[in-house]
């Protein structure tokens, strides 16, 4: 059965069932004309998060380092629990190395003081992995670099800054 219906069409999503068969046909059919470009996809419902994560895994093919993104906690999930777990999702489910961070929208010049506290939160949630043994103590330099690339670079590649 498998065969017939071909990779990468979805079936293998968690969760929310219509929005993830549309998404999924969506992903599928521009791929299937080699017209999927590097992606960010945001959601407002916090019960997304898997379904999203999972849907966006359907289609990494390699050609671009995170071409589909999970986007950072938005609009409603614009707070400490949004982001954390956003970040946690995409830890379990995709590549937080990959991540491209917090977004600037325009809703004020003081939206900007969210990505000080985006950082706080990502430097606090590696700090509890480390401290409970999940990241090791000795690979620091390269959790310092992930925070780096997280915070800036991810986003200066992504973009092509």
């Amino acid at each position: 059965m498998f065969g017939a219906i071909g990779k990468d069409t979805g079936f293998d999503s968690m969760s929310q069932v219509i929005t993830a068969k549309a998404m999924n046909r969506y992903f599928d059919r521009l791929n299937s004309m080699d017209k999927l470009t590097k992606t960010i996809v945001y959601n407002l419902n916090p019960t997304d998060f898997e379904m999203v994560a999972t849907t966006i895994g359907n289609f990494q093919d390699g050609s671009v380092p995170g071409k589909m993104q999970l986007g950072a906690g938005w609009w409603f999930l614009d707070q400490k629990n949004g982001m954390e777990q956003q970040m946690n999702v995409l830890s379990m489910l995709g590549l937080l190395s990959r991540f491209v961070g917090m977004l600037t929208d325009s809703r004020s010049f003081v939206s900007y003081a969210r990505h000080e506290y985006f950082r706080r939160i990502l430097c606090n949630l590696l700090a509890n992995d480390v401290e409970k043994g999940e990241l090791p103590a000795s690979e620091m330099p390269r959790i310092e670099q992930m925070v780096e690339d997280i915070s800036y670079y991810n986003a200066k590649n992504f973009f092509k800054f």
